[in-house]
């Protein structure tokens, strides 16, 4: 059978140690038998024409999910950002094919079929109207943009240059869709990684030059998701997603950003990272989403540049009462939210340094619980300046607020030293909290009362990004 030596390597000690890095001790068992079902499922479930055209051996790739840290609404003003990756992720297993297909199959979701050659053989990479907005467009995007990268390794080329193919993969998200954790990004990188590894090698060992970075792999799923799917994102989901661990990013140069990677282990200094899912709806919030954005260059434009990063905080203040007059008090406030969170993303990315090289206990939780009063500063600038925590539209519906109040009540009432903050783009949808280990159930019961069970949910900052796992 196809699964025999990979199930057999599943189950080595190696692949324990990689699974305790990904997920953590306690979901080892868990993850083999998510991975050996996985492998099972692509001899067994998978029907003949899904499987016919496929050769040589399965591979297994993951790409996590991402939390933003600091930097709320900052990218798409050229600023500063600080993200994690975490342990709910894409697993697939993979398999090559020889026909131009790559066929993905993700549990909970229709599968995805594309072709990347026409009935001539040629390729078929441009985008398609009837395809904008689905997974289709983004798979067509990403092959396309890596083609043009692997093509640009080649001394001779022509239009019809093809240097990648199909595959079937088999996959499985734990990364929950809606809670601001990059559940989108996340299959982005995934798709990218999977086929610069499959079709990449041959063309660099010729080349002489190295697998694609992170950050490009980020960029390619950002490309199909601007120009393929129809949706003008930011590079930091797809950047955090592809990078792994806590990810400084600075997007000052959009086209090359500077990206640093810090390791930080909350678990030793004895806290833990949780989104809250307060529920509530994302459809039409597309306008207050957008609204972010366009206030912020409004300022910028006031003074004749594109966006808030081309400017200085004092700069804007000078004239803050004929902005007010010009712009209206919400654009003022948004740019004095974008300043300082900027300065709050470098404080808080020197502390997370701080910590990692630190090398007495005492040294780390001093530095940690001065960055937790950055994580709360954070918070209430976005709920006060930012003004995302609920859409001004239907006033009634605040489960963000909500859930920040009873945080922080909690917190207080237990004298446990914490913090909080709204998570990811606002108006509905999560909060983020850094609860002490020990407080956990507690915590859990108390908000899980409001907000239902299964609605508080523990990360853990993983150190990798998307790769391919080799037991």
């Amino acid at each position: 059978m196809i699964n025999t030596e990979l199930t057999r390597k599943i189950n080595s000690e190696h692949a324990s140690d990689i699974f305790v890095k990904l997920y953590g001790q306690h979901e080892i068992e868990s993850a083999r038998k998510r991975y050996v079902s996985l492998i099972n499922a692509m001899a067994d479930e998978f029907q003949a024409e899904e499987l016919k055209n496929a050769s040589g051996d399965l591979r297994i790739f993951t790409s996590p999910g991402r939390t933003e840290l600091a930097g709320n609404h900052t990218d798409h003003n050229r600023g500063k950002v600080l993200a994690a990756s975490i342990q709910l992720d894409n697993a697939a297993v993979v398999q090559k094919r020889s026909d131009n297909i790559i066929f993905f199959r993700s549990a909970g979701f229709p599968d995805v079929k594309v072709k990347l050659t026409d009935a001539s053989g040629s390729p078929d990479l441009k985008p398609k109207p009837e395809e904008m907005g689905t997974t289709e467009a983004l798979i067509r995007g990403i092959a396309a943009e890596l083609n043009r990268r692997f093509s640009s390794l080649k001394k001779e080329k022509s239009e019809n240059d093809f240097f990648i193919g199909g595959f079937s993969a088999n996959a499985e998200s734990t990364v929950l869709p809606g809670s601001g954790l990059s559940s989108s990004a996340a299959v982005e990188v995934l798709i990218g990684r999977v086929l610069d590894s499959l079709y990449g090698d041959v063309l660099r060992s010729e080349a002489s030059c190295e697998k694609l970075s992170p950050l490009e792999i980020a960029q390619i799923g950002q490309y199909a998701e601007n120009v393929y799917f129809g949706k003008p994102c930011g590079l930091m989901d797809q950047a955090a997603c592809s990078t792994g661990g806590v990810t400084a990013i600075n997007f000052e140069n959009a086209d090359h950003p500077v990206v640093k990677q810090i390791n930080f282990d909350l678990s030793a200094v004895g806290y833990a990272l949780c989104v809250v899912n307060t529920g509530g709806s994302h459809a039409d919030l597309t306008a207050d989403y957008a609204s972010i954005p366009a206030e912020m260059k409004s300022v910028a434009a006031f003074f004749g540049k594109q966006v808030l990063r081309e400017l200085d905080k004092t700069t804007v203040l000078s004239r803050a009462a004929e902005i007010r007059k010009a712009l209206g008090d919400r654009a003022l406030l948004r740019a004095i939210h974008f300043f300082d969170e900027n300065a709050r993303v470098d404080k808080m990315t020197n502390i997370l340094l701080e910590m990692e090289s630190a090398k007495r206990d005492y040294e780390k939780h001093t530095a940690f619980y001065r960055y937790l009063k950055l994580v709360d500063e954070s918070g209430d600038s976005s709920w006060k300046l930012l003004q995302n925590v609920f859409s001004p539209n239907n006033p009634a519906s605040q489960g963000i607020t909500a859930a920040l109040a009873l945080t922080k009540d909690f917190l207080s009432n237990q004298s446990y030293k914490g913090s909080c903050r709204v998570h990811g783009g606002g108006f509905a949808g999560t909060i983020q909290t850094y609860i002490p280990l020990d407080a956990i159930d507690s915590y859990r019961t108390c908000i899980e009362a409001v907000f239902g069970a299964g609605t508080v949910t523990p990360l853990r900052i993983r150190p990798a990004g998307a790769v391919e796992l080799i037991f």
